[in-house]
């Protein structure tokens, strides 16, 4: 089976961020043929990566406007639906954006359906969103399964775990699928750093004295604390790089906003916009937005790729069979 046997296949990235969706199937030979996302900062980055501009809100787009695609991919916002307590479907997820991926897929009818989003959804509005969306799926013809996987299972050094669910029409007759198992190969945090000498005057250097010491348990592949600054609130804890990094986020404050605080050639610092894109699995060619702050964002917000990539190798195995 050769790497590239997707190469027949068309996709479309829907709420597609900075394109995590669109890196991991283009190393199959798969093609895009459509993107969307509200957020114009990020368009932008995604333009400059890819050589073209997202189409805007989705709820505004005509399911007939979107070409044919083999295989829809959508990270979408968790948003609650609204439960009558008679039926659980198609209906109860107007309203919401999960709906507007649902009525593409009723439209164009794509042979396999991506879908990620926050670990949380499982329990979001007491189990309810989870339910809608499968039973969404169940009425539109597709067999669906999940599963939440953390990338540092998968070998990258972050600590950021996501549901992925993965649908195939039912037409495809795929009753088993496997997500990918633990690997037992973990990239070092430390090499991923950049030279505190290499980072230029953005990021600022906090002396080791000033971390007011914390114990306790280290566990395998899991962050380990060491300390806080002030009051100890997320965004000012620090952390060992002989652990895992935290997961990333796209909000919160503290001087170590959105990435955690870092014991890094004995100073402490927050992590640079490129080691956070190191951390999600970006490749070294990829350009990031101009404004730092920016990109914090976009990135915590984003898909680790080599997770999206080694469940795209068990895609591959059922529909090649």
């Amino acid at each position: 089976m050769s790497k590239d046997n997707l190469s027949s296949y068309k996709f479309i990235d829907l709420f597609s961020g900075l394109g995590a969706f669109r890196i991991a199937f283009e190393q199959f030979g798969a093609e895009c043929v459509f993107s969307s996302d509200i957020d114009k900062s990020v368009n932008k980055v995604y333009q400059s990566n890819f050589g073209e501009y997202p189409a805007g809100d989705i709820t505004k787009i005509d399911a007939s406007e979107i070409p044919e695609h083999d295989i829809l991919c959508a990270g979408f916002p968790c948003q609650a639906f609204s439960i009558s307590g008679k039926k659980l479907g198609f209906k109860d997820s107007r309203g919401t954006l999960f709906f507007d991926v649902a009525r593409i897929i009723k439209k164009r009818r794509p042979k396999i359906v991506f879908l990620e989003n926050v670990k949380n959804f499982i329990s979001h509005d007491n189990g309810n969103t989870l339910k809608v969306v499968e039973a969404t799926m169940a009425q539109l013809g597709y067999t669906f399964f999940y599963k939440v996987i953390n990338a540092v299972d998968i070998g990258i050094p972050q600590n950021r775990e996501r549901i992925y669910m993965v649908c195939f029409r039912d037409d495809l007759k795929i009753k088993k699928f496997q997500f990918p198992e633990k690997t037992n190969e973990m990239i070092k945090f430390k090499d991923l750093l950049l030279k505190n000498n290499k980072l230029g005057s953005k990021i600022k250097l906090y002396d080791k004295g000033e971390i007011k010491e914390f114990k306790g348990k280290i566990k395998n592949n899991k962050p380990i604390r060491i300390g806080v600054v002030n009051k100890g609130r997320q965004g000012e804890r620090i952390y060992s790089i002989k652990g895992s990094a935290i997961t990333l986020s796209a909000n919160g404050g503290g001087i170590f906003a959105k990435t955690g605080g870092y014991l890094i050639e004995n100073k402490i610092r927050k992590l640079h916009p490129r080691e956070c894109a190191r951390l999600m699995g970006f490749p070294e060619d990829y350009k990031l937005s101009e404004k730092d702050s920016e990109s914090y964002k976009q990135l915590g917000n984003s898909i680790v790729v080599p997770v999206l990539v080694e469940i795209i190798k068990e895609i591959k195995k059922v529909i090649s069979n």
